[in-house]
């Protein structure tokens, strides 16, 4: 649940940081796409910890 919670997070500030730097439409795909892969895997270590410690 964490990990598709922070690929939906990091998706729209991917999202958004793109719109804000006035990209084009591939510009906030490819942002949101890299953002939503990165807070996805961070997301994963946070399951682990958590799994592990608890």
């Amino acid at each position: 649940m964490i990990v598709i919670l922070s690929a939906l997070l990091g998706a729209a500030i991917g999202a958004l940081t793109a719109k804000r730097r006035k990209g084009n439409l591939a510009d906030i795909a490819q942002f949101a796409a890299g953002y939503g892969m990165a807070f996805a895997i961070l997301g994963l270590i946070a399951t682990i910890f958590l799994e592990k410690t608890l």
